[in-house]
């Protein structure tokens, strides 16, 4: 099993840790580079739209998106 790699992120004023695989950090920080915005403000834009998902599932299903559509281009 891979080995999660734990952040600590601020989130609306509050620090809140988010463990993921370093291949989903990776690929967030790519979606954060393309994006033109820090890999925090790249989270806090997934909180904001998650809909009650956690977090860590919301990054992961975020990160596959852009990979996928990343692809097809």
């Amino acid at each position: 099993m891979p080995r999660l790699r734990k952040r600590s992120i601020l989130l609306a004023g509050h620090a809140t840790s988010l463990a993921l695989e370093p291949e989903f950090w990776a690929a967030l920080e790519t979606m954060a580079q393309a994006r033109g915005v820090s890999l925090p403000a790249l989270v806090a834009e997934i909180d904001a739209g998650r809909a009650g998902a956690p977090l860590a599932s919301a990054c992961r299903v975020a990160a596959l998106s852009h990979a996928m559509s990343s692809a097809r281009s």
